[in-house]
């Protein structure tokens, strides 16, 4: 049985007095077992490109794993991303988690030239990536024509020491599929996926993955202290409130899950959860 993963989302955010490396070395201290960041290159706020931040935020950690959430397929060449996934691996000392999807945003696609895939071109994009990747990570050369993209006798070295985990941010049913077949892990957000639908997004995948461990873990934005929400898909109320909800999504199957502190004090809010709710629920999962 695999062991649970909490993690801390960190904001990508550049505005003057964000500090995601701070935030990173804050939930190394408070407990965390990852950090993870989004991947919006465009935008008219100011913000880091996540890869590089990801980089800067391993080299001032020592424990934490790093984790693209995720990293949007079609902004980058797949045997790059293989290259430059090998390099932060083994620079942070096997502390990468590699997650993936097929493109959330249309818009910042055409602001950056890149076209706009369909459905059906974002997921088969995203299996070939992870075609090509693992070909790469694992074979002297490695040739592979697919609809979206291709390698030819593509040579690369160092092969990562320890294998680096891929999860995905799926939630089509073709998608949920791969993910199962593919997948080390899945990663879906409560405001995309509320608990019930997701429980049984949960089941495609675990029907496709015919018994490979897949890895569920659930994205979920949180504020302890903040009166119950209307929006369910932020975890509100008192710290016995938010384990409530939070064991709630683990009986459900998701016994890891990344949490997304909302409001004026994302920091604060990460410290509470790992004094006053983590601990309570590392022991019901």
């Amino acid at each position: 049985m695999t062991m649970s993963l909490f993690g801390l989302g960190i904001s990508t955010s550049a505005a003057p007095g964000a500090d995601p490396v701070g935030d990173a070395r804050a939930a190394e201290e408070l407990g965390y077992d990852f950090v993870s960041a989004s991947d919006h290159p465009s935008g008219t706020e100011p913000t880091y490109e996540v890869w590089t931040m990801l980089t800067w935020v391993a080299a001032a950690t020592s424990q934490l794993k790093i984790a693209t959430r995720v990293l949007g397929v079609p902004y980058r060449p797949p045997a790059m991303v293989a290259k430059m996934a090998e390099s932060l691996h083994r620079l942070s000392g096997g502390r990468l988690i590699l997650g993936l999807g097929g493109g959330y945003s249309d818009e910042e696609f055409r602001a950056f030239g890149l076209g706009v895939p369909t459905p059906r071109e974002k997921v088969d994009g995203m299996v070939e990536a992870i075609h090509i990747m693992r070909g790469l990570w694992s074979q002297p050369e490695f040739s592979y024509a697919g609809s979206r993209y291709r390698t030819e006798h593509a040579a690369m070295e160092p092969k990562p020491d320890t294998p680096i985990p891929i999860w995905l941010g799926t939630y089509g049913n073709r998608a949920l599929a791969a993910t199962g077949q593919l997948a080390d892990g899945w990663i879906p957000s409560l405001g995309f996926a509320p608990p019930e639908q997701a429980a049984a997004m949960r089941e495609r995948v675990l029907a496709a993955a015919e018994g490979r461990e897949v890895r569920c873990v659930y994205n979920v934005p949180f504020q302890i202290g903040a009166p119950a929400a209307d929006s369910p898909s932020v975890v509100t109320g008192s710290p016995q409130a938010v384990l409530d909800r939070l064991a709630s999504f683990a009986e459900l199957g998701f016994a890891s899950m990344n949490f997304m502190p909302t409001g004026p004090d994302p920091r604060g809010q990460a410290e509470r959860l790992a004094r006053d709710v983590l601990p309570d629920l590392r022991k019901l999962v």
